[in-house]
């Protein structure tokens, strides 16, 4: 008990504190903020997610000392998650035969796709409670990010009616200029579209990241020989057709406005991610045996690192094909539905 205490506390303080550099905005603050959650998934694998619960909890209340929003930030959006997947990875259940049944790699992974949807939308109550400050603070960060300037004010038409020798010359001339004023901005279109995508695209980046933490993790306690589960066959990970419902469900939700649109968009972003790694576990597994397998996956990371997003798109709907079909799966895996 005093021991996964102990070992809670420490890993919480040094997540806590791998957070909070990101306040210096240094290149070498942001690398070490995307850290963060490891120890809190160390201390989960490698001794119980009551370890990873109190690290959670320390980390988040080092933080508050500082700023209470720091610490609500850290908890709701890497603290728990952590946790939580952590508590998932380790479940297991005993067989017949005496022999443990761990938690499937494919539900894992789509429970990694699901909290990284809801962590992301309760990082965005937390930060703005009212739904159009939120919206707002999207817009002008996708604005910036196309440089778009700022937009024409009214100024100088508020001059011209002040003075009406300037405002008389050209009804014409005038018509033309209030026109070309009138006109959207195709920059602006394109901020507003990415505002509207962007609970999705973040959630999609940080869906790959819990992943990646989590394999990292577990790798490390494996290292140290601390690890209760066997290795799973990862090239076999194959998500429930459920999920499927799940993305569906998604979907109906982007047309609800306020958060809960959110949530649907965000889960869409989280599952595509999901599916698209679910894709390139497919292609590991159905190269396996094939004698021009180093060079098939060869190719397919050069694709993807030239092509990108078309590349993306294939994987995601490649792994989506792979979960309606459920080829790889013997009826006898769990997780078949």
């Amino acid at each position: 008990m005093i021991q996964f205490l102990g070992i809670g506390i420490g890993a919480g303080l040094v997540s806590a504190l791998l957070f909070g550099v990101l306040l210096k905005g240094t290149a070498l603050g942001i690398l070490l903020y995307l850290l963060a959650p490891l120890p809190i998934l160390i201390v989960g694998l490698g001794w119980s997610h009551k370890a990873a619960l109190v690290a959670a909890v320390a980390g988040s209340l080092a933080l508050s000392v500082v700023e209470p929003f720091l610490g609500l930030g850290f908890l709701a959006y890497l603290a728990l998650p952590a946790w939580w997947l952590a508590y998932l990875a380790l479940l297991g259940r005993p067989n017949a035969d005496g022999s443990l049944e761990w938690y499937p790699t494919g539900r894992l992974l789509a429970w990694t796709a699901g909290t990284a949807a809801l962590a992301f939308v309760a990082i965005a109550v937390i930060a703005s409670p009212n739904y159009e400050t939120f919206q707002n603070q999207m817009r002008g960060m996708t604005r910036t990010l196309v440089k778009l300037p700022p937009q024409a004010q009214s100024a100088p038409d508020a001059d011209a009616r002040s003075d009406p020798a300037q405002a008389a010359p050209g009804d014409a001339d005038s018509k033309a200029t209030a026109d070309s004023k009138a006109s959207p901005d195709p920059r602006a279109e394109v901020a507003d579209a990415l505002a509207a995508i962007a609970p999705g695209l973040a959630a999609h980046g940080l869906a790959v990241l819990l992943t990646f933490y989590v394999w990292a993790a577990a790798r490390i306690v494996r290292i140290s020989g601390r690890l209760p589960r066997p290795w799973p066959d990862l090239p076999a990970t194959m998500m429930p057709r459920r999920v499927l419902g799940v993305l569906g469900a998604g979907l109906l939700l982007t047309v609800i406005p306020g958060y809960p649109g959110t949530l649907g968009i965000a889960l869409v972003g989280a599952l595509s991610a999901a599916f698209a790694i679910q894709g390139l576990c497919a292609f590991h597994d159905r190269s396996r045996g094939r004698p021009a397998r180093l060079a098939l996956l060869f190719g397919l990371y050069i694709i993807l690192f030239v092509t990108q997003g078309v590349a993306l798109l294939a994987l995601t709907l490649f792994g989506i094909a792979d979960t309606a079909l459920d080829r790889r799966r013997p009826g006898g895996m769990p997780g078949r539905t």
